[in-house]
């Protein structure tokens, strides 16, 4: 990048920090929500729900189903705002 044109960006500059900031926090989503360990807690915990009384076999089912369900389907990306122009 060339001085002037370094110069004509700085203004820009909080923006493009933002925008890496949320790159960055997106992938940690990511890898957080596609973490194995983690699907088998939030099962396990279901299992001691169940187990405690605190909520039904069908309940445990249809939240099983739900956390597997999340697994297997990917986020929607984020969707960007329309162009005007």
């Amino acid at each position: 990048m060339g001085l002037l044109s370094g110069i004509a960006m700085l203004p820009l500059a909080p923006v493009r920090g933002v925008v890496a900031l949320a790159e960055v926090i997106q992938r940690q989503v990511e890898q957080e929500m596609n973490n194995p360990a983690n699907t088998r807690r939030q099962l396990e915990a279901l299992e001691e729900a169940r187990e405690r009384g605190e909520i039904t076999p069908e309940d445990e089912h249809e939240a099983q189903q739900q956390i597997l369900q999340a697994r297997v389907t990917p986020a929607a990306p984020a969707q960007s705002p329309p162009e005007t122009g």
